[in-house]
């Protein structure tokens, strides 16, 4: 039961198939066959798979609608029997064709369920296609391209769905077996979308979705699941009628799984539905370690990812140079922690450790510099000096300051900013426009970082009532 089941499938796919003169008799009847190879596992019917054909002619042709044919061995005879029309190759008119009549109730087409539209060309087309093929993208089609001839690549890359590794194919006429089954599989993984699927895939987890089928009163569902590599490792799991999600855990990673959804009916029958999952990579922790919020005498340390497979974290630190190193430990639901006690104005490296339940261990290291000791500017004060010009004095911050960094915020007029030496607590400040609030910040500058810096807002006034009026403190 749990072998892939092409059957558990349900979409509308419809072929564009390149009918026109610039086709040679037996391209035709490759791409042909081609088209029937690609859809012959598929279950065909009103609950299952429906395929159409439109022509790419001077005008576009139906072959025949989405809900004509409801079996493999009528539909294998109908695309048979498909004769090329030659003309031209509109093929930009023929997608229109397709979003105006194909995909809609007239044609057999259902709502809510996947549309894909496969697209076999030999590279030439005499009118505009991004257009039409845009707005059946848009309208949630996803389109598939096999060129069998000398295409224009960025062309092609554009009107496929994204990305164009998966939905674009170049290939010889003759080659096309080749991508049969890579590209089977691609639209399998859209039109599987609305029965049995994976979402939140992990490492270690995945969640399986299906769409509700029972209840509570009729039943229940069976879920097996097995690595592929090794389906006698089979494990099952069973949900209410009711359910319609159930997460998988303690999975190995970068591993795909095959699952066999089995519905427990006591009124109807419905087949298993299957799909193949495979899990992410395992993710490494810590992956980046952030310094914050320095102050004299601390720092906060915050890394990412947490993840679930990490029972605690070891946070190491000491000053450099040096040998002193001291062990702050937190568990493995946090992703930060505060640093205290520290030295002022001292650079510490910061080795964050993640230690693993299964008990690994890895680490990552980071630098980090506090502050000095006080090191912020105070009282700050407002002259005037005259017509739009105003002289701003500090006291000077403690410890080994470098400089200050003076920057004036204008209302009216471009921002400005000045960097003075440290015996320099007063600079002047000019082309303020009477009328205005301007903010004025002074930042004193250390060897590390800088230090915190103190900010106002000054009002000029209009020149008959005088120049300043000082505002509050920021």
């Amino acid at each position: 039961g749990l072998q892939r089941s092409i059957s558990n499938s349900e979409g509308d796919l419809l072929f564009l198939l390149d009918s026109s003169g610039s086709v040679s008799y037996y391209e035709f009847s490759r791409v042909k066959e081609f088209m029937w190879d690609l859809v012959r596992p598929f279950t065909f019917g009103p609950n299952d798979v429906q395929t159409g054909i439109i022509h790419i002619s001077t005008m576009p042709t139906m072959e025949f609608p989405f809900d004509r044919y409801r079996s493999g061995d009528t539909l294998q005879q109908a695309i048979r029997d498909t004769r090329q029309l030659m003309g031209d190759t509109n093929t930009g008119k023929a997608l229109a064709y397709a979003k105006e009549k194909f995909f809609s109730n007239e044609a057999g087409a259902r709502p809510e369920v996947p549309k894909v539209l496969v697209w076999v060309t030999d590279g030439f087309s005499t009118d505009d296609i991004s257009e039409p093929m845009q707005l059946l993208k848009d309208m949630g089609v996803t389109v598939f391209i096999v060129s069998t001839g000398r295409s224009n690549y960025l062309e092609l890359s554009a009107a496929a769905s994204q990305p164009p590794e998966k939905h674009l194919h170049f290939v010889d006429v003759d080659d096309l077996p080749i991508i049969t089954e890579e590209l089977r599989d691609a639209i399998l993984d859209v039109i599987q979308a609305n029965r049995l699927h994976a979402a939140d895939i992990t490492s270690s987890s995945f969640r399986l979705m299906w769409p509700k089928l029972l209840s509570q009163e009729t039943g229940y569902y069976t879920l097996e699941y097995a690595p592929t590599h090794d389906l006698t490792r089979k494990r099952t799991k069973q949900a209410s009628g009711a359910d319609t999600s159930l997460t998988l855990s303690n999975l190995a990673p970068e591993t795909t799984y095959e699952v066999a959804l089995i519905p427990e009916s006591n009124v109807h029958y419905f087949p298993p539905q299957t799909t193949r999952v495979t899990t992410l990579a395992e993710e490494i922790s810590p992956a980046q370690v952030l310094i914050s919020e320095s102050g004299p005498h601390s720092f906060q340390v915050s890394w990412a990812p947490t993840l679930d497979s990490v029972s605690g974290y070891q946070i190491l630190y000491g000053p450099l140079p040096g040998n002193s190193v001291k062990l702050v430990e937190v568990d493995g639901q946090h992703n930060s922690t505060v640093v205290e006690n520290l030295a002022p104005n001292t650079t510490y490296l910061v080795t964050v450790t993640a230690l693993y339940k299964s008990g690994m261990e890895k680490s990552l290291s980071a630098k980090a510099c506090t502050q000095e000791e006080g090191s912020k500017v105070r009282h700050l004060r407002f002259e005037d000096m005259g017509p739009n010009t105003l002289k701003a004095s500090w006291d000077a911050a403690d410890g080994k300051v470098l400089g200050y960094r003076v920057r004036c915020r204008r209302q009216a007029g471009p921002s400005s900013v000045v960097s003075v030496s440290p015996q320099i607590h007063s600079v002047l400040l000019t082309d303020l426009a009477e009328g205005t609030t301007n903010k004025v910040c002074v930042k004193p500058m250390y060897k590390n970082q800088p230090g915190r810096g103190l900010c106002r807002m000054v009002r000029m006034q209009p020149g008959e009532l005088g120049h300043l009026s000082q505002g509050k403190r920021v």
